[in-house]
């Protein structure tokens, strides 16, 4: 089962994302954006990766799971908001490149 999630990470750090925007399927993390305060973003995949983002090695917790904890404000969005952030984090990359 494909799902997509986009978490808001509430927290002043300057080097850690602010938004975390995920692919998920069968509950594994196949893409990831990451976005950042001053703008940054970054992106991982099985074959490449940005920055310090990465796919993660364990199973994603549910969307109530992750509510539970205070810092993060997870929703569900659609494919076509997923792919959109994907566009933007690929296309930020290439005009910072």
């Amino acid at each position: 089962m494909m799902s997509y999630l986009r978490v808001a990470w509430h927290h002043t750090l300057r080097d850690e994302p602010v938004w975390l925007i995920s692919e998920i399927v069968d509950n594994a993390e196949v893409r990831k954006v990451e976005i950042y305060a001053d703008g940054r973003h970054d992106y991982a995949d099985v074959y490449q990766s940005t920055g310090t983002t990465s796919l993660s090695v364990t199973p994603m917790p549910s969307i109530a799971e992750i509510a539970e904890q205070e810092e993060f404000t997870p929703e569900e969005i659609d494919r076509d908001a997923f792919e959109v952030a994907w566009r933007n984090a690929i296309a930020w990359h290439r005009a910072e490149g």
